[in-house]
C-alpha cells in the first residue's frame, strides 16, 4: 500500500508563488510516473504535469512556463513549483503515482487559492 501526502497549498495573491510537496511512503517515484492533477468544484480532475522515471516531463499548456515538476528520490518526495499564479490556478491539487491503471495511487489533495 502506497501513501501520498500533499502539502504546501494555501492562499496567494496573483503573481505569487507556491511550492507543493508530495511525500511518498516508499521509494515509489523511482519506479512510477509522478503526476500532478487539479480539480475545481463540479469539474473533472485536470492534468497539470507529469515526470517519468526516465526524466520525460509534460506540462499542460495552461501551466507551461510557470510550473515546474520535480522529484527527490532519495527523500521519496515530489514537488510542483508554481510561479506567476493566476486566479484560474485556484483548485485542489493532487499528487499521483502511476504505473498502470490498476497500479496508481492518489494523495488527499491540497487546496491552492489565488486571490487578491
Amino acid at each position: 500500500q502506497v501513501q501520498l501526502v500533499e502539502s504546501g497549498g494555501g492562499l496567494v495573491q496573483p503573481g505569487g508563488s507556491l511550492r507543493l510537496s508530495c511525500a511518498a511512503s516508499g521509494s515509489i517515484f523511482s519506479e512510477y510516473v509522478m503526476r500532478w492533477y487539479r480539480q475545481t468544484p463540479g469539474n473533472l480532475r485536470e492534468f497539470v504535469a507529469s515526470l517519468t522515471t526516465s526524466g520525460t516531463i509534460v506540462y499542460a499548456n495552461s501551466v507551461k512556463g510557470r510550473f515546474t515538476i520535480s522529484t527527490n528520490n532519495a527523500r521519496n518526495m515530489g514537488y510542483l513549483s508554481m510561479n506567476s499564479l493566476k486566479p484560474a490556478d485556484t483548485a485542489v491539487y493532487y499528487c499521483n503515482a502511476y504505473r498502470t491503471p490498476t497500479l496508481t495511487w492518489w494523495g488527499q489533495g491540497t487546496q491552492v487559492a489565488v486571490s487578491s
